[in-house]
C-alpha cells in the first residue's frame, strides 16, 4: 500500500508542467547518467539526447528507453536548458550554437572552465562548483560544470584558502585515484578489464593533468595566488568514484581541523563530513562529497591531510550539473538528485 507522502508526491508529479531539456553527447557515461537522472526527475523531461556514432540506437537508462538522434537533428530550441556532455574541444561550439537557439547550457567539458575557456569563443560562464558558487549559477545563462578531480579537491581545499590558513611557501601535495569511467567509454586498451583489474598506477604525471588549470584558476580567485599545487592522479580497478588525499599546509595549528568545513558548509545537502577517512562505497551512486580531516603527526610546520571522496559520474559530473541546472531553472536545488 503506498504512503501519504507517496501519494501527495504522485499528485504533485501530476500537477507539475515539466521543463524540457536536452542533453547533447548522451552516449557518454557522464550524458547516460544525467539521462538515468532525468527519467526520475519530478521537474525535468528529456526533450532530446543526441550521439554521433550510436544515433538511432536506443539504451534504457533510467529505466526507460532513451533513442539517441544525431546532433545536428536536435530540436535545440524545444528545450530550455541543454546539458553539453561532448568531448573537450567539440563543446565550445555548439554552446554557442544552443544560445544562439536561446536555450540555457551547462556545459560538462573543460571548454569553458577557468584557465582552459577557448579562446575564439567569448561566453560568460560562472564556474559551477555549486556550494560555493550558488549566487553566481543562480539565474546564469551558461554555466562551466566542474570537472571531476577539481570537484574533489577544490570542496576540500577553497574554504581553508577563504580563510587565509593555506601557506604560500610550501606545496599543497595532492594524491587522487579515480575509477575508470572518468576515462571516458572510447574504446582503449590500457583500459580493459583484464589491464586495469588487480592493478593501480599513476597517470598524467609531472603535474600536468587537464584539471590543474581549473584548480590553479579557483584557487587564485579564492586568494590563493601564490599558492603551489602539485597534483598526481591515479587509475583505480574500479568502475567509478574519486578518492583524494590531500596534504595542506597551514600558517597556524588549528585545534580543530573540521571547523572550517563546519561552518561553510552548515546545511548543506551534499557535503558529509565524516569521523573517519572516507572510502568509495560511502559515496558511489551518490551525489555527495564526503570529507575528513586531521592534522600530520611529527611534521616540522603545521600541516593538515584532507581527505574527499566522491563519486566521479555524479558528484564530480552529472550530479553537479544537475544541481546547477536546478538552480538555474528556479527549482529545489536538490530536487531529483540521490543524496
Amino acid at each position: 500500500m503506498q504512503t501519504l507522502t507517496q501519494n501527495r508526491c504522485m499528485i504533485i508529479h501530476s500537477l507539475v508542467k515539466k521543463i524540457p531539456v536536452g542533453v547533447l553527447g548522451a552516449s557518454g557515461y557522464a550524458g547516460r547518467e544525467l539521462c538515468a537522472l532525468l527519467a526520475n526527475h519530478p521537474g525535468l523531461e528529456l526533450a532530446f539526447a543526441t550521439a554521433n556514432d550510436q544515433r538511432g540506437t536506443t539504451a534504457r537508462l533510467g529505466g526507460r528507453p532513451v533513442t539517441f538522434v544525431a546532433p545536428d537533428d536536435a530540436r535545440l530550441e524545444s528545450a530550455e536548458l541543454v546539458f553539453s556532455a561532448l568531448p573537450h574541444g567539440a563543446s565550445a561550439t555548439w554552446v554557442a550554437r544552443t544560445r544562439t537557439a536561446g536555450s540555457r547550457v551547462v556545459d560538462l567539458s573543460s571548454d569553458l572552465r577557468p584557465g582552459a575557456a577557448s579562446p575564439d569563443l567569448t561566453i560568460d560562464a560562472p564556474y559551477g562548483l555549486t556550494e560555493l558558487a550558488r549566487g553566481a549559477v543562480q539565474g546564469a545563462e551558461v554555466v562551466a560544470n566542474p570537472g571531476c578531480y577539481a570537484t574533489a579537491v577544490l570542496l576540500a581545499v577553497l574554504p581553508f584558502v577563504r580563510r587565509g590558513l593555506v601557506a604560500s611557501d610550501r606545496q599543497v601535495v595532492i594524491n587522487a585515484a579515480s575509477g575508470v569511467t572518468g576515462a571516458g567509454n572510447n574504446p582503449k586498451r590500457e583500459l580493459l578489464f583484464a589491464e586495469v583489474a588487480g592493478d593501480f598506477r599513476a597517470y598524467g604525471v609531472g603535474n600536468v593533468h587537464r584539471h590543474l588549470l581549473e584548480m590553479r584558476a579557483a584557487v587564485g580567485a579564492a586568494g590563493g595566488e601564490g599558492i603551489d599545487l602539485l597534483f598526481t592522479p591515479h587509475l583505480l580497478p574500479t568502475a567509478r568514484g574519486i578518492l583524494a588525499t590531500i596534504a595542506l599546509p597551514l600558517t597556524r595549528p588549528l585545534a580543530d581541523p573540521m571547523s572550517v568545513w563546519r561552518e561553510e558548509y552548515a546545511g548543506e545537502p551534499f557535503i558529509e563530513l565524516a569521523d573517519e577517512p572516507p572510502a568509495l562505497r560511502d559515496v558511489n551512486h551518490r551525489n555527495v562529497a564526503r570529507l575528513f580531516a586531521v592534522a600530520a603527526q611529527d611534521v616540522t610546520q603545521p600541516t593538515l591531510l584532507l581527505f574527499s571522496a566522491i563519486d566521479n559520474l555524479l558528484k564530480g559530473a552529472a550530479g553537479q550539473a544537475m544541481q546547477n541546472a536546478n538552480l538555474m531553472l528556479g527549482l529545489d536545488e536538490p530536487m531529483g538528485l540521490p543524496s
